[in-house]
């Protein structure tokens, strides 16, 4: 009955995508997809990964999925759990918090190096995905400004010019999307939060226009603190209420 409700829930929403062969190794492919699944919630936290079912959707072999299930596993995204089997991870609080602290760290990094890296049209780029996030702010619903201000950020880990720490930043944003997206969408999210964050990003990228690699790490930084502050305060709120 269990599998017959988890097949249920997989033909309901949007499937992982059919993995086209290329010369990449198909396993990147497989573990984009379904890490892309799990951020976006199309595969809920604590739901089990049937390897018979991603096999179907994908079109890959059961070898390949096992070794996209372990690479989601070193990732903290998937758990192995004995006599279950694959699941999505759930993330504690506490985890929670250590995350953020280290994600302040990673993407403060990612701002001083953009000062040192970038080229001129990455500046112009930061500006339009600005102007972008400051617009869905204002307009549109709390996943459109998820997205619009994942593209800001990915326009200023791409600036910074380091593969290895815009890599280390997207297993970190794999790993906390459900709170970035709680601290967006929950109805008793602070009221001045979301002028405070568009603030927030127009300070970063002022003193990356001025050069100031101190100033872009520190302000980065204090955003993500911000962040974590308003994601905290809602989580504590429902453990209290709960």
């Amino acid at each position: 009955m269990a599998e017959a409700n988890q097949s249920a829930l997989f033909a309901e929403r949007p499937s992982v995508p059919t993995i086209r062969k290329s010369a990449a190794p198909l396993r990147h492919h497989v573990v984009d997809a379904l890490r892309t699944a799990i951020i976006e919630g199309r595969i809920a936290p604590g739901e089990r990964l049937v390897e018979r079912e991603l096999i179907e959707m994908t079109g890959v072999s059961r070898t390949v999925i096992r070794e996209a299930l372990r690479q989601l596993e070193t990732e903290g995204i998937v758990d192995i759990i004995p006599n279950k089997g694959p699941v999505v991870r759930k993330l504690t609080i506490g985890e929670a918090k250590d995350l953020y602290l280290i994600r302040s760290v990673l993407e403060g990094l990612a701002a001083r190096m953009f000062v040192s890296n970038h080229a001129p049209k990455d500046i112009a780029a930061l500006r339009l995905a600005l102007d972008s996030t400051i617009h869905a702010y204002q307009h549109d619903s709390p996943e459109a400004i998820l997205a619009a201000k994942n593209r800001f950020y990915d326009t200023l880990f791409a600036g910074a010019g380091s593969e290895a720490l815009s890599s280390m930043i997207a297993a970190l944003h794999a790993r906390i999307w459900r709170w970035r997206a709680l601290g967006l969408a929950h109805p008793k999210r602070s009221p001045d939060r979301s002028s405070e964050s568009i603030q927030g990003l127009r300070d970063i990228l002022t003193a990356i226009e001025r050069g100031d690699a101190d100033a872009a790490e520190r302000i980065t930084r204090r955003e993500v603190e911000n962040a974590a502050h308003e994601v905290m305060t809602l989580l504590s709120a429902e453990a209290v209420n709960a």
